[in-house]
């Protein structure tokens, strides 16, 4: 079995991180230097920085921020929000990313994620599904969360691959924030029909929470916010738990 990740998540809004819960209700965590500096030095695998009112705002992201991040860190790190573009892809990664993350543009352009990935390679490329629960399906949403899109998130997964994500970041708006735990079904049923690393996001309160996002959900790494930046939960503490239930991760 491959490694699992740890990956803290900065949502940063006007230049500050952000958590809220279902999307809305946001509340400041913090500066996103400081935290980023802070994780890679507690031991994070990866870290990711979505700017997630770009696309909802019609701008670009912040590369400013996305620069002083990236010197603050020695761990791998993928930048989101507001890049719908090839040479929006190039210029974060030029700022420091190593990859990153497209949702909205390649929802309503989805040949703009074929032109990324043949432009940087599937490996720099991760496409971010907010999905939302719609009877016994999910359907994804777009722009921060704020509009839902005809697409349903298994398919669009499935075509996200297909076309040249190299992983996948699944988040679960029904989850996101509660602290209640992951959408185990739809993690799992991801993760079975496709064939790239799932990142669980949304909804991580406990250490089981985590071990079951992994055991149950399948998926290869665990995205979380809450739990890091209000120190309810380290990530030392998480990988240790890991490694008792058997679960390898990089110490």
């Amino acid at each position: 079995m491959l490694t699992k990740r740890i990956i803290p998540c900065l949502d940063v809004k006007d230049g500050r991180t952000v958590k809220g819960t279902k999307f809305v209700d946001l509340r400041d965590a913090g500066d996103p230097v400081e935290l980023a500096s802070r994780y890679s030095d507690e031991g994070a695998d990866e870290l990711v920085f979505l700017d997630i009112s770009a696309s909802r705002e019609g701008r670009k992201t912040f590369l400013a921020v996305v620069e002083r991040v990236a010197r603050a860190i020695q761990i791998p790190f993928t930048v989101g929000g507001g890049i719908s573009v090839v040479d929006d892809v190039l210029r974060a990664l030029d700022a420091g990313a190593d990859k990153v993350s497209l949702n909205t543009a390649i929802v309503e352009q989805p040949e703009f994620l074929q032109a990324a990935s043949s432009a940087v390679g599937s490996q720099s490329i991760v496409a971010a599904i907010d999905a939302k629960r719609k009877g016994s399906s999910w359907s994804v949403w777009t722009k921060g969360g704020s509009e839902e899109s005809p697409l349903d998130a298994i398919a669009w997964a499935q075509e996200a691959v297909r076309r040249g994500a190299g992983e996948l970041l699944i988040t679960s708006m029904d989850a996101d924030g509660t602290k209640e735990g992951y959408d185990l079904d739809l993690l799992r049923t991801i993760s079975q029909c496709t064939s790239v690393p799932v990142i669980a996001s949304g909804g991580a309160g406990t250490k089981e929470h985590i071990k079951d996002a992994i055991t149950i959900g399948k998926a290869d790494a665990v995205l979380a916010a809450s739990i890091f930046h209000y120190q309810q939960i380290s990530i030392a503490d998480i990988k240790e738990f890991l490694q008792t239930n058997n679960i390898p991760v990089r110490i």
